[in-house]
C-alpha cells in the first residue's frame, strides 16, 4: 500500500496561529514586566500588570484572530457561492475557463479539455476551487481553530515571564526575566522552523531578535519614567 505523504502545508492553519500567540505571550508579558520592573514598582505590581497582560492578551489574541479569520471564512464562501451560479448558469464557459488554466500549465489543449470535463464530470465545485480559487479543504480558513490556538499558546507564553515575576529574586528580575523569556523566543522560533521545514536558526534569529528590541525599549521606557516620577 502506497503510504500517504503528509505535507507541511497542511500545518499552516494552526501553526501560524500558535506560533504567533506564543510568540505575542512572551514578548508583550515580558515586555510588560521589564518595564513596570524597571520603573522601580514592587514585585505585587509587577506581577498585577503580568497576569492582566497574561489574559487580556489571550482574549484580544482569540478576538482578533477570530475576527480575521472569519473575514476569510466569508470570503471564501462568497467566491464558492459565486462558482457555485457560475456552473449552474454557464458550465461550457467555465470548462473553457478551466481548460485554459491547464494549458497555462503546460497541458497540451485536446488534454487540458479531457482533464476540465473529467474533473468537472467527477466534482466541478471542488475542481474549480481548488484550480481557478487556490481553495483547498486543507488550506481553508477555520476561524474557531485559529482563535483557540492563538489563545491558548498566548497564555502559555506569557506564563513563562509570569512565573519568573513570582520566583526571581526583585533586584534581578529584569535581568532574569528577559534571559528566560529570550532562551523561550530561541527555541520557539527553531520549533516553528523545525515543523515549517525552515533552518532553525534563521527561525530562531528572527524572533529573538525582536523580541529583545521590544524589551530593550520598554526597559527603556520603564526607567525613564520611574525616573521622573521618583
Amino acid at each position: 500500500m502506497q503510504p500517504i505523504e503528509r505535507h507541511r502545508s497542511e500545518r499552516i492553519g494552526w501553526l501560524r496561529a500558535a506560533v504567533l500567540g506564543a510568540n505575542d505571550g512572551i514578548v508583550s508579558t515580558a515586555s510588560l514586566g521589564v518595564g513596570v520592573a524597571a520603573a522601580g514598582a514592587s514585585r505585587h505590581a509587577v506581577l498585577v500588570a503580568g497576569v492582566a497582560g497574561l489574559v487580556a492578551g489571550a482574549l484580544s489574541m482569540a478576538a482578533g484572530e477570530f475576527v480575521s479569520v472569519s473575514s476569510q471564512a466569508d470570503t471564501e464562501r462568497a467566491d464558492l457561492a459565486l462558482e457555485r451560479m457560475e456552473l449552474a448558469t454557464q458550465p461550457e464557459a467555465e470548462e473553457d475557463e478551466l481548460t485554459e488554466i491547464y494549458v497555462k500549465r503546460g497541458l497540451d489543449t485536446d488534454l487540458a479539455r479531457t482533464v476540465a470535463r473529467q474533473l468537472m464530470k467527477k466534482d466541478a465545485l471542488t475542481a474549480h476551487a481548488r484550480d481557478e480559487l487556490g481553495l483547498t479543504a486543507e488550506l481553508a480558513a477555520r476561524p474557531l481553530q485559529a482563535a483557540m490556538a492563538s489563545a491558548a499558546t498566548f497564555a502559555v507564553g506569557a506564563g513563562v515571564p509570569v512565573l519568573m515575576i513570582v520566583i526571581a529574586p526583585l533586584h534581578s528580575l529584569v535581568l532574569l526575566i528577559s534571559i528566560i523569556s529570550l532562551v523561550c523566543l530561541l527555541a520557539l522560533g527553531a520549533a516553528a522552523a523545525r515543523l515549517g521545514g525552515a533552518p532553525l536558526w534563521v527561525g530562531a534569529a528572527r524572533v529573538a531578535i525582536w523580541g529583545a528590541v521590544a524589551m530593550a525599549v520598554t526597559d527603556a521606557v520603564g526607567r525613564l519614567f520611574g525616573t521622573t516620577v521618583g
